[in-house]
């Protein structure tokens, strides 16, 4: 069981709301990337909490619920397509990431990022390698990300059938490939990601 090892000795150092924060879609090749802050109750148990990736669909959703209704504040945000060919995907991950923070309805005053980059929040934070393995408030971000995408993408799929998306969630899979040489790049797609069709022709 995930400990709370890191959100204690933050609040021992005077922070008083402290948020996880995680996101997902950021290697697809189509859709929204989407982020997600979460601040959770000192000590909440939530069984099977882990990242998410290590996690059963099934599982997932019963956990999103479970956060969605245990949690001090959450926020699921995004950054477009059009963000992302624009910013690039990066800074728009980190968009995503502060729009999700700005959400809260509790004003958080230190995050903690999953992964190893935290720079331009407008509170102090901390990158967390691994930290959706390391931190419930960073693992349970991780689910709202999860979740609230792996949605997007079967409506997505429902607007554009012919990829497949429901099935590989946008990401660069065979059959994904295949369909985008077959039917070319939808207005969904990230034009960044999908430059391999540009030498192709």
């Amino acid at each position: 069981m995930l400990e709370y090892t890191l959100e204690r000795e933050l609040h021992e150092q005077g922070f008083t709301a402290v948020c996880g924060v995680d996101e997902a879609g950021r290697g697809p090749l189509c859709g929204p990337v989407v982020a997600a802050a979460c601040i959770l109750p000192d000590g909440l148990v939530i069984e099977g909490l882990n990242d998410s990736k290590k996690l059963t669909a099934k599982k997932r959703d019963a956990l999103f619920d479970f956060i969605c209704e245990h949690a001090l504040a959450y926020c699921i945000a995004q950054a477009s397509v059009e963000e992302i060919d624009r910013l690039n995907i990066l800074e728009a991950d980190l968009l995503a990431m502060r729009r999700a923070i700005d959400g809260l309805a509790i004003k958080a005053d230190f995050a903690l990022i999953d992964g190893n980059i935290a720079r331009d929040f407008q509170i102090p934070a901390r990158a967390i390698i691994k930290g959706d393995a390391t931190s419930p408030s960073i693992a349970a971000a991780s689910i709202l990300a999860k979740v609230t995408r792996d949605r997007q993408c079967i409506e997505l799929d429902r607007a554009y059938p012919q990829y497949g998306i429901a099935k590989h969630k946008g990401y660069g899979t065979k059959a994904h490939m295949q369909a985008l040489r077959e039917f070319g790049p939808s207005p969904i797609h990230r034009k960044q990601f999908i430059r391999f069709l540009d030498k192709e022709s």
